[in-house]
C-alpha cells in the first residue's frame, strides 16, 4: 500500500502564523463547523477492506474501521485499538492471541464479538481478491474464537505479524452486512473506526463525521472531513489554488511541490522524509518476452534515474537502487554495485546472449493520470532509445490497471508501494514472494527461504544480514527495478491546525488530528 521505521522523520515543519511561534494556536471562542476538505489524487479501489490494497483505500479504512491493534505516529511497535491486550503465546512466534475489548460497537449499533474478528479474517483469506490484502497472511493457519479470546494459529514463525494485524487488512467488519464469500458494493460502510461515512460519490469525494462511539486507542475523533478525490495531480492543483480545498495530500505536481515555500504565510508545508517508492515491474511469465533474466537484466542496464529525478520529478523523490529504502533495516545498493550507470552495450550483448529479438516489442503499461504521463514517456524514451526494444505504451484507468498486471496482461508496468508497517518485511514478501501484491509471476525458492528466515527473529537487528542477500538476489533475478523514493508533502491553509499530523509516510491517513484553528 500502500513512507521511515524509524518511521518518518519530520524535517520541516512550518509556519508561525503572525505574533504567534510553532503550530498550536489557540482556538477563537467561535467554533467553526464546517467540514475540513482534503484533496488527494488517490483513489479508492473498494470500500470492502477485503477488496483493496492500495494507499487510497487504506487510507479511509484507518478512519471507518478498527483493527485490533494500530500505530501511533512515529511508532514501530503496534499498540492496542479494538483489543485490550494482544501477544504471543510461547516462544514459537507462531500463536498470536488477543483479548477483545468488551464496549465496542459497529456504527450500527451491533455489538462486536471476537467471532466478528475470526469472521473478517476468514473471509478476507475465503474471497482473496486479485488487489486485496490476502498475501499479507500466507503464514496464517486458522483463527479461532473463544468468548472474548482470538487466537492466530500461524503455520511458520514471524514476528512481523502483530505489524501487520495493526494494518488495514486487519479491518474488523460486520458480519450481517458483509458477506462471508463475495466483496460488499455500494456506498455503505459498518465499522468502529473514529469516523463514520455520512455520504461517498465513487471517484468524487467521501463526508466523514466523529464517531460518538468509538471506543479505542484514540483520545479524540476529530472535525468533520470531506474528502475530494480528483482525476490527477493538476485537477488537485487548480483546486487548491482556487480554494477549494483546505488541505492537499497526495499529490500536487512535483514542479508546484519543488516551488513550496516553507516561509510563506499563506500556507502551511509539511515535507517529511518518507518510504514511498516506486518499481518498474516486470512479467517474468513464461510466455513474456521478459521471461529470461537476461533480458530484465539488460533493461536494468538502460535505466537512467537521474533524468527522472531531475527533469520529471524536480528533485522530489532521490534515486533509488534497492528494493528495501533508506532507512530501513537492510538497505542496501545492490543495482547501484551491478548495474552503476547506464550501457546499452552490455545491454545488447545480454540480449543477444538470450537469442532474443532485436528489437523486442513489449507492452508497457501505467495509470492513467497526468502524474504518470512525464514519468512514462522517460521511461518509454530510455527503453528505446538505443534500439533494442520497441515499446507499446498503455495509459489505463486505475482499477482497470490493476486487474490488468493481476492478469498478466502487460510486460512492464510501474507500480508505487507505501509501506504497510515499520519493517522491512513491507517491502519484502508481498513484492517479491510467493504470490506477491504485484502478480508478475516471480516464484524464487531462494528467495521465499530468505523471507521466511528474516521473520524468525523477535530482535529484528539480526535480519540485516538476510535482507541484504534477498536485495542482491532482485538485483541479480530483476522482477522489478527500484526506480525513486519520495518525499512526504501536506498543504494546508493557515486556519487548519494539526496537518503535520496528517500522515507520517505510511498508509494510516490521521483526520482525526485536524481541526480549526
Amino acid at each position: 500500500m500502500r513512507s521511515i521505521r524509524i518511521r518518518i522523520l519530520a524535517i520541516i515543519a512550518v509556519l508561525a502564523i503572525v505574533g504567534f511561534g510553532g503550530w498550536q494556536l489557540l482556538p477563537s471562542d467561535e467554533v467553526n463547523a464546517d467540514a475540513i476538505k482534503i484533496g488527494t489524487s488517490d483513489e479508492v479501489t473498494s470500500l470492502d477492506p477485503a477488496g483493496a490494497y492500495d494507499a487510497g483505500s487504506w487510507a479511509i479504512y484507518s478512519n471507518l474501521y478498527q483493527s485490533l491493534l494500530t500505530f501511533k505516529s512515529g511508532a514501530i511497535v503496534p499498540e492496542p485499538d479494538a483489543a485490550e491486550t494482544c501477544g504471543f503465546v510461547g516462544q514459537k512466534l507462531q500463536t498470536y492471541q488477543c483479548t477483545l475489548r468488551d464496549d465496542l460497537t459497529f456504527s450500527s449499533g451491533r455489538k462486536i464479538t471476537a467471532a466478528d474478528v475470526k469472521y473478517s479474517f476468514d473471509r478476507m483469506l475465503k474471497i482473496k481478491a486479485d488487489v486485496g490484502p490476502s498475501v499479507l497472511f500466507p503464514n496464517l493457519a486458522s483463527v479461532v474464537a473463544d468468548g472474548r479470546t482470538v487466537t492466530f494459529n500461524l503455520s511458520a514463525r514471524d514476528a512481523t505479524f502483530p505489524q501487520k494485524l495493526a494494518t488495514g487488512a486487519g479491518s474488523i467488519v460486520d458480519p450481517s452486512a458483509y458477506p462471508k464469500d463475495k466483496l460488499r458494493i455500494g456506498s455503505e460502510v459498518d465499522g468502529s473506526g473514529p469516523y463514520i461515512l455520512k455520504a461517498y460519490e465513487p471517484g468524487v469525494q467521501a463526508e466523514l463525521r466523529p464517531n460518538p462511539s468509538y471506543k479505542g486507542a484514540l483520545t479524540k475523533t476529530g472535525v468533520a472531513v470531506d474528502i475530494r478525490y480528483f482525476e490527477g495531480s493538476d485537477q488537485l492543483q487548480a483546486a487548491w489554488q482556487a480554494g477549494d480545498v483546505d488541505v492537499t495530500h497526495r499529490q500536487l505536481p512535483a514542479d508546484k511541490l519543488a516551488e513550496l515555500d516553507p516561509g510563506a504565510t499563506e500556507q502551511r508545508v509539511t515535507e517529511a522524509d518518507s518510504a514511498e517508492i516506486r518499481n518498474l515491474v516486470f512479467n517474468v511469465r513464461a510466455d513474456s518476452p521478459l521471461a529470461d533474466k537476461r533480458v530484465r537484466q539488460a533493461l536494468a542496464w538502460l535505466i537512467d534515474r537521474g533524468p527522472l529525478v531531475g527533469d520529471v520529478y524536480h528533485s522530489t523523490v532521490e534515486p533509488l537502487y534497492s528494493l528495501i529504502p533508506q532507512g530501513y533495516i537492510g538497505h542496501s545498493t545492490p543495482f547501484f554495485d551491478a548495474y552503476p550507470q547506464p550501457d546499452a552495450k552490455r545491454a545488447r550483448a545480454l540480449m543477444q546472449e538470450a537469442g532474443v529479438k532485436i528489437p523486442l516489442p513489449i507492452v508497457f503499461a501505467h495509470r492513467d493520470d497526468d502524474a504518470n504521463k512525464a514519468e512514462s514517456a522517460e521511461l518509454v524514451r530510455q527503453m528505446e532509445k538505443d534500439g533494442l526494444f520497441k515499446v507499446t505504451e498503455k495509459a489505463v484507468e486505475w482499477q482497470a490497471f490493476q486487474k490488468g498486471y493481476a492478469a498478466g496482461d502487460y510486460d512492464a508496468y510501474t507500480v508505487g508501494w507505501l509501506p504497510d508497517f515499520p519493517d522491512s518485511d513491507t517491502f519484502s514478501q508481498p513484492l517479491v514472494g510467493r504470490d506477491s501484491s504485484l502478480h508478475n509471476g516471480y516464484v524464487s525458492e531462494k528467495m521465499d527461504r530468505l523471507i521466511t528466515s528474516t521473520q524468525q527473529y523477535s530482535d529484528r537487528s539480526r535480519t540485516s544480514a538476510d535482507f541484504k542477500e534477498l536485495q542482491r538476489l532482485v538485483g541479480e533475478d530483476v522482477p522489478l527495478i527500484p526506480l525513486w523514493q519520495k518525499k512526504d508533502y501536506v498543504v494546508a491553509t493557515p486556519d487548519v491546525s494539526g496537518s503535520q499530523y496528517l500522515s507520517d509516510g505510511t498508509g494510516i491517513w490521521r483526520l482525526w488530528e485536524l481541526s480549526w484553528i
